[in-house]
């Protein structure tokens, strides 16, 4: 039989959160235990007043610490009722109470009945759970009777909650035939992170979305308004109390947790903004702006026409009848003031304005919420970018709904539960952390320097088609995505040891990610050339079949990378670093496979040798002291007397003079013989020899025939464009001092080389 005693409310319920809120389990034990618990893991706590005894504690193993972890969200949501510990058992058939199922959280409310069963693994791995969804299917029938008969006239939901698990489809698939909620470890941490700032409001975000469009019962959703027209919409304006409104509403925060509820345009409130709104109302403050809705209805909402009208008038006085439902209004612009109610006296008491529309079209609502914020800090980069499946996945511009595309897959990628990358891209107002640190920026840009997709003219005609485009976005995306996760569940799988360093490795961060799918998308291109897959009609399994064959040379490099080469590419930034890393993967399987040489590898190789830079060194070195000696005697044979001051731009020469200052400064300071006085001149290098020639009438009196290569003669532009080679040449150097690992590229070296020939060779 259901062991009823073992649900607690009130005091034994606090009691009950203390206990599970503990990491430790404790217990008091005879003193002559201790040293044999202690062996078992247990730690010494205290001795109590009887010396006979001592309390002892052993942290909680990890399936425990998952399930109190659970519970313990419930419970702060405000639920009221709940099962005191893990023997909690209910009976789940009507002709035998003696068959029972242990349950993990029991949840009730004056309106709601939450049956939990949770399952986690100390690590990351695939879970495989087909014998226990059937079984609690099984259940569920009887469990819910069993449910109601103790708690009458509420509404029965079923959950899967799931830590370190990655579900398969064929399980993500029963849960939802059965009307079983999977909760994974990003839906949980979206409504810890929703509890601290919301408190128990918290719970009606969870009840709209266990119990969209179902019936509150209990309520009077009758509210007098003015009903008007505006921008081809019909809009209601009226003032409701908060405690209504935050049951009735709903607020899509962009993250993993939403993935299927587009538009997720809102940010959560942040804890300290919250205490501020609060405090603001309590101590009577008011909002007098209206808060933007949108009703969400499958039939015709109910307003009756009051008696009085007012002739000549566009608007119409009477009553609103809202929609009895969870989840019926989106509350499009406003949650900050509508959430500053929440815990307070005032939710019951206030009664705030409110624009309420009919069925707004999801994207006017993006519309409208990105208009009004705008000009507003808050709304993120990574938000907007994320808004751009939801804003652009209709439009009209080819190369818009394919940025739309590529959105959604980025998404998709740190989203659905099936991904290797779920819980590892940065979705929205997700935190960053050591294991979640891919941007869904990166993946779009990989994504957008592929060819998997097509691109259009300014006229919106084809370009270039698509390897997987199918001329529609739905389309394309359910052929593409799948094969995505294939090779990126295999790359996981072979490389895991990787996969899971993060940050701290080389894989599972933006450059290795973005360096992983432009691989894939090169085997794609030459594999369609050897015209052995046409993504477009062959099926997923050929394809990937083909690409593995490739994509092992990489993973094996992967198994077994050394800590040098690791420590070697992550020492490369800024925006080479993605090239670097690219280049670099694409190298390890040309490497393996001589038929494969993507376009542009074997030149990016030629150029990161390192081959030229000793002779370019020299050569540069040769140049300088070349140039320097032509442009001193042009500046001499000009200027005459104070011809480093007439000639040398201030900025030049107080840079130069003060380096020169200083070095005397120090050699005199020795006290040393023979101190040998350096001028500004001295401390002039190619970094300021374009500044110098091209500065005032220099050009024209002096350096217009001495500086200009011969094939420079007939360049149009002027004296910047006669003088790039300088600019070239000085960025070149510069690069050889700063940086140990840059190779000079062969174009510039050829560059250094003719000016050597010209400048250099040609007077010896």
């Amino acid at each position: 039989m259901t062991n009823w005693d073992n649900i607690v409310t009130d005091k034994e319920l606090k009691q009950s959160k203390r206990l599970r809120k503990n990491l430790y389990i404790e217990q008091k034990v005879r003193k002559v235990c201790q040293e044999e618990l202690e062996g078992e893991g247990w730690e010494f706590v205290r001795k109590y007043a009887d010396d006979r005894f001592v309390k002892v504690k052993k942290k909680k193993l990890f399936d425990e610490l998952f399930e109190d972890k659970v519970w313990f969200l419930f419970a702060q949501m405000g639920f009221e009722s709940l099962n005191k510990d893990r023997q909690f058992k209910m009976s789940y058939d009507f002709h035998n109470a003696d068959l029972t199922q242990q349950i993990d959280v029991f949840a009730v409310d004056q309106e709601t009945i939450l049956i939990i069963e949770c399952k986690a693994a100390d690590s990351l791995k695939d879970g495989n759970f087909k014998k226990e969804i059937e079984a609690l299917h099984g259940q569920m029938s009887g469990l819910r009777k069993e449910a109601l008969k103790q708690y009458p006239n509420r509404k029965v939901r079923f959950i899967w909650a799931t830590d370190n698990y990655i579900l398969n489809r064929a399980d993500l698939k029963r849960l939802e035939e059965w009307g079983i909620v999977n909760f994974n470890r990003s839906m949980i941490q979206y409504y810890e992170e929703l509890v601290k700032h919301l408190g128990t409001c918290a719970r009606y975000q969870l009840l709209g979305n266990l119990f969209a469009n179902q019936e509150i019962k209990n309520m009077d959703t009758r509210i007098p308004a003015i009903e008007g027209k505006m921008g081809g919409y019909t809009y209601y304006a009226f003032s409701i109390e908060p405690e209504k409104l935050l049951k009735l509403g709903y607020v899509l925060h962009r993250s993993e947790a939403n993935k299927n509820m587009m538009p997720t345009y809102q940010r959560i409130i942040k804890k300290k903004r919250l205490k501020e709104v609060q405090n603001f109302i309590n101590n009577g403050g008011y909002f007098p702006n209206s808060l933007i809705v949108s009703i969400e209805s499958d039939k015709k909402v109910q307003f009756d026409l009051a008696a009085m009208k007012v002739e000549n008038s566009l608007s119409k006085i009477g009553v609103l009848h809202l929609p009895k439902k969870y989840h019926s209004i989106y509350i499009i612009d406003g949650q900050h003031r509508l959430y500053g109610y929440s815990d307070t006296p005032f939710a019951e008491k206030n009664s705030i304005p409110v624009v309420a529309f009919i069925n707004l079209d999801r994207n006017e609502q993006l519309k409208i919420f990105m208009d009004i914020n705008e000009n507003q800090k808050a709304v993120s980069k990574t938000l907007r970018v994320t808004l751009n499946s939801d804003m652009l996945w209709d439009s009209k511009n080819g190369n818009e709904k394919r940025e739309a595309l590529r959105s959604k897959i980025a998404q998709m990628c740190g989203e659905e539960a099936t991904s290797p990358l779920h819980g590892r891209i940065v979705i929205g107002e997700d935190e960053k952390n050591a294991t979640k640190c891919i941007t869904i920026e990166a993946i779009q840009v990989a994504l957008k320097k592929c060819q998997f997709f097509s691109v259009f003219s300014k006229n919106n005609t084809i370009q270039m088609n698509g390897t997987f485009d199918f001329g529609e976005n739905q389309s394309t995306c359910d052929s593409f995505y799948p094969f995505l996760e294939q090779c990126l569940a295999y790359v996981k799988s072979e490389a895991e040891e990787e996969w899971m360093l993060g940050e701290n490795g080389i894989l599972t961060i933006n450059r290795g990610i973005q360096a992983v799918i432009r691989v894939i998308n090169d085997i794609i291109n030459h594999l369609i050339k050897q015209s052995k897959i046409n993504p477009l009609q062959d099926k997923e399994e050929h394809i990937f079949s083909e690409v593995q064959y490739y994509l092992k040379a990489l993973v094996d490099f992967l198994k077994g990378v050394d800590i040098n080469k690791r420590k070697e590419l992550k020492s490369f930034l800024g925006g080479g670093a993605d090239t670097k890393f690219w280049r670099e993967f694409q190298r390890i399987i040309a490497n393996k496979y001589e038929d494969f040489q993507p376009e542009g590898l074997s030149e990016y190789l030629e150029n990161e040798t390192q081959q030229y830079n000793n002779e370019a060194r020299q050569y540069l070195n040769d140049i300088e002291s070349k140039l320097k000696e032509k442009i001193e005697i042009g500046l001499q044979q000009y200027y005459g007397e104070n011809w480093e001051i007439k000639g040398l731009p201030k900025t030049v020469y107080k840079k130069a003079e003060g380096e020169a200052n200083d070095r005397n400064y120090e050699n005199v300071s020795k006290d040393e013989e023979d101190v040998e006085f350096v001028t500004a001149w001295d401390y002039v290098d190619l970094l300021d020899f374009k500044s110098i020639v091209i500065y005032g009438s220099n050009w024209s009196e002096i350096f217009d025939d001495i500086i200009t290569r011969p094939e420079d003669k007939q360049v149009a532009g002027g004296k910047e464009a006669k003088t790039k080679w300088i600019e070239t040449l000085s960025k070149e150097k510069n690069k050889l001092v700063r940086t140990s690992s840059y190779s000079v590229p062969k174009m510039s070296f050829e560059l250094i080389s003719e000016v050597h020939q010209w400048i250099v060779n040609a007077d010896d």
